[in-house]
């Protein structure tokens, strides 16, 4: 009776150690996963730190940066001068800004600034 109780206890026990390296291996997993992510988040936000600081000096803008409203590019129009934001048919655009003619300042997914004509936007 003893060996079939000892047998009995220790089989199951093997089972669930095996099952918990197991367990390990995929927490393990998702902690890399977890990392993974921090780290490119941190990367995008660097980016786009450096992004909001070349915007502000081309732009001389000196405001705090506020969205105004969300628009949809109708159609691609790439950029011809430095401060022209390229765009392409489908893209959602953040207004920053508006000016005094024809264009405002919008900001892409990417986190890049410029000009964009309000021609070129659908707004919802």
């Amino acid at each position: 009776r003893e060996k079939d109780e000892k047998s009995r206890t220790w089989m199951p026990k093997f089972l669930m150690v095996k099952e918990d390296k197991e367990r390990r291996k995929s927490s393990d997993d998702l902690e890399r996963n977890i990392f993974k992510f921090k780290k490119n988040n941190a990367e995008k936000i660097k980016r786009m730190e450096k992004e909001e600081k070349i915007f502000r000096e081309t732009f001389m803008y000196d405001k705090e940066i506020n969205v105004v409203s969300t628009a949809i590019a109708e159609c691609s129009v790439p950029s011809t001068r430095r401060v022209d934001l390229p765009i392409t048919a489908g893209e959602q655009l953040e207004v920053i800004d508006a000016t005094e003619g024809t264009a405002v300042i919008c900001r892409n997914s990417e986190g890049r600034y410029g000009y964009v004509l309000v021609e070129h936007l659908n707004f919802r």
